[in-house]
């Protein structure tokens, strides 16, 4: 009973100050920049599949960077997509790409910002140093989406090469490889949340701290993609008759809306649970500034 009125008394703290630090208004921020952010990153994943011979690969970095989405969502969004992904572009250093990199690293500075102010830490790092780390930070993530995407390609042919030597073994497992598309998936936003919590706000947190907010995102986020897709499946013309031709736009970034309130929320639960652990006389600024930044 002890440890429920822990629990509950953690929530609680972590939800009173998401409303004090304005969580709801960070959010629709977030989810702005996420979007207006997208498809800059589009580009900048053509251009590299481009640059690496290979503009199929972008297709499936995108579908893998989709999976977890709603399809609804998916696919309102999707002739958008495809026109991005179809447009023929010169080489990846064009000063096109280069600021499409600048405007998809803009969705990443935002989750700085959530995460600085879910944290209660304050940014003392250089403007440029912290623009430079956002830039690093999308190309990283468009030379990983590739590099998954191309396991993705090779997936069906390292099978059907099995599958010819080891039938028997192989033939009951096919169904494997499209849960293992989506396993992809769910480890890559782990992987991506952990990066971006340990790293991208200001001051330093060890990988127990941010464990919690990260497990409460993840499971958060899938239960609110399937329960907002059960919304459109029965109610998208609602969005079609009010939005119209905006329709697809606007069902994107409600979505991103609620994932965004949900990732602002895990960090708040991060820093509840640090406060909660604080001996007395300690701030929680204090608690992650005791190791130096870099």
């Amino acid at each position: 009973m002890k440890v429920l009125r822990q629990t509950f008394q953690i929530g609680l703290d972590a939800l009173n100050a998401f409303l004090e630090d304005d969580g709801w208004a960070i959010a629709s921020h977030i989810a702005l920049s996420a979007l207006m952010a997208f498809f800059p990153f589009l580009i900048v994943i053509t251009s590299l599949a481009g640059f690496f011979g290979s503009r199929g690969l972008a297709d499936q970095a995108v579908d893998l960077m989709l999976q977890t989405w709603p399809k609804q969502v998916a696919d309102a969004l999707g002739s958008q997509i495809h026109k991005v992904l179809t447009q023929t572009r010169g080489d990846a250093l064009t000063v096109g790409v280069a600021l499409s990199i600048y405007f998809a690293s803009n969705g990443v500075e935002s989750l700085r910002v959530g995460l600085n102010r879910a944290y209660g830490v304050t940014e003392k790092r250089s403007w440029y140093w912290l623009r430079l780390e956002s830039i690093g930070y999308t190309l990283i993530a468009a030379a990983v989406s590739l590099a998954l995407a191309l396991l993705i390609v090779l997936g069906p042919l390292l099978l059907a090469t099995a599958r010819k030597y080891l039938p028997l073994f192989i033939e009951p497992k096919m169904h494997v490889f499209n849960f293992a598309r989506y396993s992809i998936a769910i480890v890559s936003l782990i992987s991506a949340l952990f990066v971006l919590h340990t790293w991208l706000p200001a001051g330093r947190r060890t990988l127990r701290q941010i464990a919690p907010g990260i497990v409460f995102t993840v499971i958060a986020s899938l239960v609110s993609a399937a329960g907002f897709g059960q919304y459109l499946a029965r109610f998208a013309h609602n969005y079609v008759t009010t939005y119209a031709g905006l329709a697809s736009v606007v069902i994107a970034l409600v979505f991103l809306y609620f994932i965004s309130a949900i990732f602002i929320y895990g960090g708040a639960l991060n820093a509840a649970i640090i406060r909660s652990r604080l001996p007395p006389g300690q701030t929680l600024r204090e608690a992650q500034t005791s190791m130096p930044e870099g």
